[in-house]
């Protein structure tokens, strides 16, 4: 009975790069399992739900800019911001303030989709005049907030 022994050579180096590599493709496949596979989630539990009551109604904000006043106007229901516009912006407002206007309508019409002052972008030649504009929002959407809590505490 002759048996003929054989001899393998296994170099440490090739082992190393053939268990990495092993291991790289095992977490590919899961990676690609995990981004492809479909959920069953229900969209409307995934869409987020405004987290605010307001008391309906129109609210609004004063900003004083050069002895001239400007009204933010806010319309609100009980859970959705519906309008935000200037009222009593002068002539001499835009004039001064070039940029009031079209930061204004960027801001409004962010903040009516999103329903939210979170996650508001401006550039960066409005930030100092957006950042006034959202103060006053901020302040006049506080107003219907405080407007439905003390209804709230009322009617308990």
């Amino acid at each position: 009975m002759s048996s003929k022994t054989k001899i393998v050579v296994l170099h440490l180096k090739e082992l190393i790069y053939t268990g990495i590599f092993a291991v790289l493709g095992i977490l590919f496949i899961i990676l690609l399992i995990i981004m492809f596979l479909p959920r069953n989630k229900d969209k409307a539990a995934s869409l987020p739900q405004p987290s605010n009551s307001y008391m309906p109604g129109i609210y609004t904000t004063s900003l004083v800019l050069n002895d001239n006043v400007v009204d933010i106007e806010v319309t609100v229901d009980e859970s959705n911001i519906n309008n935000i516009r200037i009222v009593n912006l002068d002539e001499a407002v835009t004039a001064m303030y070039p940029l009031i206007e079209p930061a204004f309508e960027d801001l409004a019409i962010q903040i009516c989709e999103n329903q939210s002052l979170d996650g508001i972008t401006y550039a960066d030649e409005n930030k100092y005049t957006s950042m006034v504009l959202l103060d006053a929002i901020k302040t006049s959407l506080q107003k219907a907030e405080a407007a439905a809590r003390t209804a709230d505490t009322t009617t308990q």
